[in-house]
């Protein structure tokens, strides 16, 4: 595949090259959307708050995170630039650097964490499929396959993974495999009874809503490295919401749903040997073979956010961070590390509140005059909504804190600039 979709991180994608409509962002955020985490974050709602319960923080969170993603995703086919190009206009030039090497080193362990999601549940299908003793439960075997898969994706480039092979044909496959596991939902459990049923208590509707909400949240710092290939902004808009919206509802919902019908012992993997029994394993393989793409936009936007850093063409150091995750994934142990990538994620969120108010109210997107070094207002109120965010998951826990902290940073810089006066170019 040609590789002459890969473009300079701090300079726009050309017109001729900004190929992306409403389709093909609708077909890669349903994608993206779905998964084998998405399904695991279901069936961590489905104790505590019951089917209804789960479905409720669900809809309402997904709901919303997916308006800012989309929001967000604006910025980058207003602009044509990277993700992290678009902070510059909004932090300066040097106040971009942080939140750089944060980016980078949360998409090197969260593009390394998908390898292994991937890794484990192959080799249980491998077991299921095979016995204990067959060599397709290596999990070296698997590591070094799914590394190798999402490299090779990530090296082809967003333009010509989505339209020469996730347009194509890998959507439909995706989609086939969420309907057959919805009908075999259907068909063998009492979906009224169990809709009946109270969660247990342990997990309020607030904190329900917080962790369906961090989903669309958490690719904020991504969305605008492939929203960038697009030039209309109502069709990034509604491509990216209405893709993300139904995937992730649906997969986060079939997991809540599969949980508390068939896998409610509680042990380890007993959701995977679930959703193994329908269909012989080919949906979840399928959706497994989905899971690369998650770890494809990781090792892509880990490639674009360092060529900001090092004069190097995406597509190599796609190729070297590749190989990186697939090593870490084959040699770390992440158990740790996770505590840490959900860390540096929470000063994300704070971050595009900023980003969203400087980009649509302070310069009504328009771009500055001048970039500068560093912009003291937008740093102050990214700082401010860092520290309420964790102020709130420590004291009101059972509350939320990413959408607090994210309209905290937004108001607070929006009250700094504009009563200082931000100078902007013409539109």
């Amino acid at each position: 595949m040609s590789t002459t979709n890969h473009f300079s991180p701090d300079h726009p994608v050309p017109s001729s090259q900004r190929l992306f409509g409403a389709r093909d962002l609708f077909v890669l955020w349903f994608s993206l959307g779905t998964g084998l985490m998405v399904l695991q974050v279901g069936a961590m709602l489905a104790p505590g708050l019951g089917l209804a319960g789960a479905m409720a923080a669900i809809f309402m969170g997904t709901a919303v995170g997916v308006l800012l993603l989309a929001a967000v995703g604006v910025t980058g086919s207003d602009t044509g630039l990277s993700a992290m190009a678009t902070l510059r206009l909004t932090l300066g030039g040097h106040g971009v650097r942080l939140p750089s090497l944060l980016n980078l080193l949360q998409l090197i362990g969260w593009g390394s964490f998908e390898i292994i999601v991937m890794r484990d549940a192959a080799s249980l299908l491998g077991a299921r499929a095979f016995g204990e003793d067959s060599v397709l439960t290596s999990p070296i075997l698997w590591t070094l396959c799914f590394g190798v898969l999402a490299t090779l994706l990530a090296v082809c480039g967003p333009l010509a993974f989505v339209r020469k092979i996730l347009r194509k044909w890998g959507i439909w496959l995706l989609i086939g495999a969420c309907l057959w596991l919805t009908w075999n939902l259907f068909a063998k459990a009492d979906l009224a009874a169990i809709w009946a049923r109270a969660g247990d208590g342990s997990m309020s509707l607030a904190v329900g809503f917080d962790i369906a909400i961090a989903m669309p949240l958490s690719w904020l710092p991504l969305i605008a490295d492939y929203s960038r290939f697009a030039q209309r902004a109502n069709r990034v808009f509604a491509g990216t919401a209405l893709g993300y919206f139904i995937g992730n509802t649906w997969l986060m919902s079939l997991g809540v749903a599969y949980t508390l019908a068939f896998a409610s012992s509680g042990e380890a993997n007993a959701l995977l040997l679930a959703l193994a029994g329908a269909g012989l394993g080919i949906p979840l393989l399928l959706i497994l073979l989905d899971e690369s793409e998650n770890a494809f936009a990781d090792i892509h936007s880990a490639a674009v956010t360092t060529g900001l850093l090092v004069r190097l063409k995406v597509e190599h150091l796609a190729l070297a961070l590749g190989a990186l995750c697939t090593l870490i994934a084959c040699l770390a142990p992440l158990a740790q590390y996770e505590n840490f990538l959900l860390l540096i994620g929470s000063v994300f969120a704070p971050l595009f509140g900023v980003v969203l108010m400087d980009h649509f109210i302070v310069r009504r997107r328009r771009l500055p005059a001048v970039v500068g070094g560093l912009h003291w207002s937008a740093l102050l109120a990214w700082g401010v909504g860092v520290a309420a965010y964790h102020l709130m998951a420590s004291l009101a826990p059972d509350v939320g804190a990413t959408l607090p902290a994210l309209l905290l940073a937004g108001v607070l810089h929006g009250v700094l600039s504009l009563s200082r006066g931000r100078e902007t170019a013409p539109a």
